[in-house]
């Protein structure tokens, strides 16, 4: 009789499965309109889950046949995850009473695509692995189609899901091939394989190249990136905050689970495919903003270019790496966040606006909302005495460590392409001549707006608890 696989380390999972099904089941009983109710509720389900991530087991613990695992790595990355989720959910909340098309399920779906995010970054097998992504990734095409009688969010959830379902082959062709050639799906029976049968190292490799791709899909890199702007403007823009922070922290995360694990005796062969793939992101990402007329597709860009930047920590293949990568995510999801809530308040007399124009001129009639996007903007871009100062730091340092200057100089040079385009939002705020006053926020994403931008500095000036946590969960992967 097989014994009953250990529980424990799956009880934030858990959690947010059993309150999904919950939460469904109340939407569809209430009469009244239940949206407010259900998000509160499954913000309180996801505090709860980080709850029980920061109270439980912090590994290295393995369960469910080895396929599931916890570390300081995975609660690291789930903390992280369930925060932009969490917040990215209140920007949702306030949106949707604004635009009258509340509906109970939005929330439920968030949640269940968190809980795709969960297991995704605890996948110790490609079978675990292929599940959770597969539950994310599904929500997230029903998320970006949303506004269903918007023309443009439905094409963007059209183009999300065949360009996914493509990538998602990629990645499944890629986890054959190493299946084949590895002879196990498991993460510790491939890491196995990698340092005792060399002969089947090729056929691996090519697998690799695969599951690099479809994983490059998922966090937006060259020359994956194509469905990003699109789906970025055409998304609900609270949604399109929710694309681009959570399921890029958990993406990135698995990025580093399975380079870092199974294939770090191969990091010969995959380094150079990720110095390509950031080199490119970055590059395209500073480059390619700067035309950009509308707001959300700048952003989508700046996404692009983050994710180069990210990708460094990982290329470089060391565990100050791998610390850079966690802490600059960290960084990014808040300054995303707090951007969203910016982009989510231009509205002129009850109606939203995305055009970059239509910030002329707030720095006199909307002060607090262009100081809070010029620190965001001014961190974003790298400057101190702002955090995304130190998220570049780590990074480039962990580089020029590596050996690998020429990468950490190119970096830099798309850095300072890239504050072009941060610094023009500052200038068209502070000196164009004034248009028509935003209408004043709402209290939760006024809020957010403040906190966020309020936490850019906060994080310059206390970041060692923080450096600290990333660099713990580094080390609990096979680069330390």
């Amino acid at each position: 009789m097989t014994a009953m696989p250990n529980l424990v380390p799956a009880y934030p999972e858990m959690l947010l499965a059993i309150a999904g099904m919950a939460l469904l089941m109340i939407g569809v009983f209430r009469k009244q309109d239940s949206t407010g109710l259900l998000t509160w509720l499954s913000v309180f389900a996801m505090a709860g889950a980080a709850a029980l991530i920061v109270n439980g087991p912090q590994g290295p613990v393995k369960t469910f046949s080895d396929m599931f695992v916890v570390n300081a790595f995975t609660s690291f990355a789930k903390l992280l995850t369930l925060s932009g989720a969490a917040i990215s959910l209140l920007l949702i909340n306030s949106w949707v009473r604004k635009e009258q098309i509340a509906r109970s399920e939005l929330p439920i779906i968030v949640l269940f695509a968190t809980l795709g995010m969960l297991m995704m970054i605890s996948a110790n097998d490609f079978i675990s692995l292929y599940v959770g992504l597969e539950l994310q990734s599904l929500a997230l095409y029903v998320l970006a189609a949303y506004h269903r009688n918007n023309l443009r969010s439905t094409e963007a959830g059209v183009k999300y899901f065949v360009l996914g379902a493509l990538a998602s082959g990629l990645l499944l062709y890629g986890s054959s091939l190493i299946y084949g050639f590895g002879g196990t799906t498991s993460f510790d029976g491939l890491a196995a394989a990698m340092a005792s049968a060399p002969e089947h190292h090729v056929g691996v490799i090519i697998g690799i190249v695969f599951v690099i791709s479809g994983m490059a899909f998922k966090v937006s890199a060259v020359p994956f990136h194509m469905w990003t702007p699109d789906v970025y403007e055409g998304a609900p823009t609270p949604i399109t905050a929710f694309f681009s922070v959570a399921p890029k922290v958990a993406a990135l995360s698995l990025f580093l689970q399975v380079l870092a694990g199974p294939f770090a005796p191969l990091i010969g062969q995959w380094q150079q495919v990720l110095v390509f793939v950031s080199v490119m992101s970055m590059g395209w990402g500073a480059v390619a903003a700067v035309a950009q007329t509308n707001i959300k597709r700048l952003m989508a860009y700046s996404s692009i270019g983050h994710v180069g930047y990210a990708l460094i920590g990982l290329a470089v293949g060391t565990s100050d790496g791998a610390r850079g990568m966690l802490f600059y995510m960290l960084i990014y999801v808040f300054m995303n966040l707090g951007t969203f809530a910016v982009i989510l308040s231009m509205r002129v007399k009850g109606r939203a606006v995305e055009d970059i124009k239509d910030l002329s001129g707030i720095g006199k009639t909307n002060k607090g909302m262009a100081l809070a996007l010029s620190i965001l903007m001014f961190s974003t871009a790298g400057i101190p005495p702002l955090a995304g100062f130190w998220g570049k730091y780590f990074i480039f340092q962990a580089a020029i460590e590596a050996g690998m200057v020429s990468l950490a100089v190119f970096g830099l040079l798309a850095s300072v392409i890239a504050a072009f385009y941060y610094w023009r939002l500052v200038k068209i705020m502070y000196f164009d001549a004034s248009g028509d006053a935003f209408d004043a926020p709402d209290t939760a994403t006024g809020l957010i707006m403040t906190a966020c931008s309020a936490l850019m500095v906060v994080l310059f000036i206390v970041s060692a608890p923080f450096i600290d946590a990333a660099d713990v969960a580094a080390k609990a992967l096979s680069f330390g």
